[in-house]
């Protein structure tokens, strides 16, 4: 082989000769400072078996490293284009940090989106545009079961565990809560000092590893919980069924980001990986979570009591409609994430292969809960790439009342997309335990951004509701939502899916799409 050849000759002829030279002509020394180097490096590729490449190209192949370790930024700066980036493309990112930062956020010279390719959504605007009130960007949070209602934003931050995120990272977002006057969602990773510290509406969510109200064993403490839960900046508790990023497998949290408060605030061990159970210990089958439900909201003191998941096995979640009637325990509210939800640590299978795209998902909830009658009492929360105000037009129109945004705000907060969330080396200082690394994120100015980017954003919203003809979201319908197909046509939601009638899966004839999965779910077990 040419490259092994070329080694021997550099390092048994030239470097020998280059020593004999440089006994007696000082300037062939400064080439030993190249050639001894070169040839400690190249022996030791040449012994060791550990990479391939480098035992047959020694020294050389260690360019095809480097190469490798920087080509996500080259892809990312030089090759990938406007609209092709993923999972969020440069169109939406910069139009996020132009929001932020309170920068002009329109476009010259047209769209960049090729508005004729498969997959491709838009909706028709009005001759008779519409005025639509501020008071739209608001609703109040709590169904009949609920004493303490919360009167929410239709835009809020997503679930992230302070973990996951830096501490200042965690406390810009509830600063910009605080500001903007809308709620933060601390994650599964439990109620942390970061997320109280700036005062910002919090929902707390709970996950099976019941971070922040844990016993010692890893079980559910209700002392713990009714102890946080009553704390007045507390105004809704979501517990936490499986998430799109990866359905039925627990949260990760990487040893690298698991410091001592890290581990002081979970009730683990320091330094170790933390990986919740897939399950919960504390209810079994859909009729012990509405108990649990039930139990919550008698501890909270009445506060909204809602669960999110990644709709997978549609009999399973027909099973939880079930538990409804039989116990008559309602959720305030159900938030639905979609696979193509984000996280900062998960297998790659399940993020790739795993659980129901979030609009498929809304509107199977969605139909579910008109299905059962119920649909008027629950209120309908959806995660999964939710960045921009026709994002949320979207959502709305398939059912849902409310969006969360998680990596969009974290753009705000200064996030490049540099995809190192799991390596706690996150360039930016947002999803990293490094102390150094997280104190590039400034409070006080990336909780001003997080603020704009949600005014600005719900600001298009109402704008576009408006243009569409619209006064009110609850005027929104699937068939305002259009998709182009493959036939080159275009086809609204409402074509494309079928919609039940109240009461639909409550009569002696269930419709046939749903009739095998209703018939099979039962209320005592998934």
């Amino acid at each position: 082989m040419i490259v092994r050849r070329l080694y021997y000759v550099l390092s048994f002829v030239v470097l020998p000769l280059t020593l004999l030279l440089g006994y007696f002509w000082s300037p062939a020394n400064w080439l030993l400072v190249i050639l001894i180097p070169y040839a400690i490096v190249g022996m030791y590729d040449m012994l060791t078996t550990k990479h391939n490449v480098l035992n047959n190209y020694p020294v050389l192949g260690h360019f095809r490293y480097m190469l490798e370790f920087v080509s996500p930024e080259i892809r990312q700066y030089f090759v990938e284009t406007n609209e092709s980036g993923r999972p969020f493309n440069r169109i939406i990112r910069s139009l996020v940090y132009s929001r932020a930062k309170g920068q002009v956020d329109t476009q010259a010279f047209g769209t960049q989106y090729d508005i004729l390719s498969v997959g491709y959504h838009r909706s028709n605007h009005s001759l008779s545009p519409k005025h639509v009130d501020e008071s739209e960007e608001r609703i109040m949070l709590g169904g009949p079961q609920c004493d303490k209602p919360y009167n929410a934003s239709r835009l809020n931050v997503s679930a992230m565990s302070f973990g996951a995120l830096s501490a200042n990272a965690i406390r810009a977002l509830n600063g910009g809560a605080k500001d903007g006057g809308f709620a933060h969602n601390t994650g599964e990773g439990g109620l942390s000092p970061h997320h109280l510290a700036e005062g910002g509406d919090i929902i707390w969510q709970i996950g099976t590893g019941y971070f922040g109200c844990r016993t010692a064993d890893g079980g559910f403490d209700k002392d713990k919980f009714a102890e946080k839960a009553k704390l007045d900046v507390v105004k809704a508790i979501e517990i936490k069924l499986s998430q799109g990023a990866k359905p039925s497998h627990g949260g990760v949290l990487p040893a690298a980001k698991v410091d001592e408060e890290i581990a002081e605030i979970r009730g683990v061990p320091v330094h170790q990986d933390v990986i919740s159970p897939p399950i919960h210990s504390a209810f079994d089958g859909p009729t012990g979570l509405m108990q649990f439900v039930q139990h919550l909201r008698e501890m909270s003191g009445g506060k909204p009591i809602g669960f999110k998941l990644c709709i997978g096995q549609p009999s399973e979640f027909m099973a939880i409609c079930k538990a409804m009637l039989e116990t008559g325990i309602l959720p305030d509210f159900i938030t639905v994430d979609g696979a193509e939800g984000g996280t900062g640590a998960a297998p790659v299978e399940f993020t790739n292969r795993l659980g129901m795209p979030l609009n498929e998902g809304l509107i199977f909830v969605n139909n579910c809960l008109r299905g059962i009658g119920v649909r008027d009492k629950v209120h309908v929360i959806c995660s999964g790439k939710v960045a921009t105000g026709f994002d949320m037009v979207e959502k709305m129109a398939l059912g849902a009342d409310m969006c969360n945004a998680a990596r969009a705000m974290m753009f705000a907060v200064g996030c490049i997309q540099a995809l190192h969330c799991n390596t706690n080396r996150c360039p930016s200082g947002v999803a990293t335990q490094d102390p150094i690394r997280g104190r590039a994120v400034n409070v006080p100015q990336k909780r001003q951004r997080v603020h704009r980017f949600h005014d600005a954003t719900l600001e298009s919203f109402r704008e576009i509701l408006g243009a569409m003809g619209k006064a009110k979201v609850s005027e929104l319908r699937p068939s305002d939502i259009l998709r182009r197909m493959a036939d080159e046509g275009e086809r609204s939601y409402a074509e494309l899916y079928s919609f039940l009638e109240e009461d639909a899966l409550l009569g002696k004839t269930v419709p046939q799409e749903y009739a095998a999965d209703w018939q099979a779910a039962s209320a005592s077990q998934f």
